[in-house]
């Protein structure tokens, strides 16, 4: 039986864990063949390892600072010599910093910057030669709080990047229509990864994420590969330009 992605070629950035990681998984489950990158190598070869084991194709490069545009430009350029062809983008890396605005630092605005907004523009710019040569689908990870303020995380920085991103979002998708592009942005709540382990070992800070979710519970990786699997497949066809909230109902009261 043939999977919903079937011999689709999907580069995907960050898949060293988390989200990543297991859209690496789904994908391959569905019959795509991956390659990813990460900065981690070793977790990015666990990543394949588990691929593996479960019957997929993978390639992994790492390490790879998508944030450095030649190291992003090199990378694309070798991922899609790998198969010779790319159908799905699927621009999930991001590393933000976290500050009130009266402390938030040059460095840490230009970092989040960097790692959240510049990264997706240089990706997808290596890529679009391959991407609008035959059609192909783009995903790019944005955030709830691209749309809402969220006054105690300090996340002014990554606000701002992941308003941009939604906005790239639309404008990618209203230049890639004439050569068959599509792309789509996914905007998650607060999702269980390493990096937000600490919020599970703060109960008090727990519980007060969870307070305003109609689904009290955190997001897991495989809600958004779940999602991502559904926008990189043909059932998503006619569907572009638009933004995905998946938050437990965050945005929802």
């Amino acid at each position: 039986m043939a999977g919903r992605l079937d011999a689709k070629v999907a580069l995907i950035t960050g898949t060293g864990g988390g989200q990543g990681r297991a859209a690496a998984e789904l994908f391959c489950d569905e019959g795509a063949r991956v390659v990813g990158c990460d900065l981690n190598a070793d977790e990015n070869a666990r990543t394949v390892e588990l691929v593996t084991a479960r019957g997929g194709e993978m390639t992994a490069m790492a390490p790879v600072d998508l944030g450095d545009s030649p190291q992003a430009r090199r990378w694309v350029a070798e991922a899609a010599a790998v198969h010779g062809r790319i159908d799905v983008l699927f621009n999930n890396a991001a590393a933000p910093r976290f500050a009130p605005i009266a402390d938030l630092s040059d460095e840490d605005w230009h970092f989040t910057i960097r790692n959240e907004l510049d990264l997706i523009f240089y990706v997808t710019q290596a890529a679009w030669p391959y991407l609008t040569a035959k059609g192909g689908a783009i995903l790019n990870t944005a955030s709830v709080q691209g749309l809402v303020g969220i006054a105690s995380n300090g996340g002014l920085a990554h606000a701002a990047t992941k308003a941009g991103v939604i906005g790239m979002t639309r404008q990618i998708a209203a230049e890639g229509a004439p050569h068959g592009v599509r792309a789509n942005s996914i905007s998650p709540g607060t999702v269980a990864t390493p990096a937000t382990a600490r919020l599970s070992a703060d109960k008090d800070l727990l519980a007060s994420i969870l307070a305003p979710l109609l689904v009290k519970r955190l997001g897991q990786p495989a809600d958004i590969a779940a999602l991502a699997v559904y926008l990189a497949s043909d059932e998503s066809s006619y569907i572009t330009g638009a933004n995905f909230t998946i938050d437990g109902g965050l945005t929802a009261t």
